[in-house]
């Protein structure tokens, strides 16, 4: 069996992100990312949602707590409003099929491990259980 180091193992990942990064879901993301920073409507909503929020730290740090609710009101006023634009809308779904394609490639990678553990020692990887295991737990087999 081939042993492999950490390096060599990082290098696959650098190569993994980069073919990542050349998918249609990182493609669309992308794009939807230019059309929102080249918006001028959606660059000032998110500049008064930061402001609001610095004035809701500010309010919720002195205990102002009536300017704290109006604040509050506000920013989820503006923040329904912007997220009522069909760019923004597209943004967060494109934002969300890349965290997705993530995450499916890190389960893939974490199943896979898990797996290759399993039986290389003699374990059950129906059960998820390594050799070890059941070689040393009695009981509760269908043996």
């Amino acid at each position: 069996m081939a042993k492999y180091t950490k390096a060599d193992i990082v290098k696959r990942a650098k190569e993994l992100a980069q073919m990542i990064s050349e998918t249609e879901e990182v493609d669309y993301f992308k794009r939807a990312e230019a059309q929102i920073n080249e918006n001028q409507k959606i660059k000032e909503m998110v500049a008064s949602v930061k402001s609001l929020q610095k004035q809701a730290v500010n309010f919720q740090h002195y205990g102002k707590q009536e300017a704290l609710k109006k604040t509050e009101e506000k920013l989820d006023n503006l923040l329904k409003e912007l997220d009522e634009i069909p760019i923004v809308q597209e943004f967060k779904n494109s934002q969300q099929s890349v965290n997705d394609l993530l995450q499916l490639v890190s389960s893939a990678i974490s199943n896979k491990v898990t797996d290759e553990i399993i039986v290389a020692t003699g374990g059950d990887v129906l059960r998820g259980e390594t050799g070890s295991y059941v070689k040393n737990s009695h009981g509760g087999s269908c043996n």
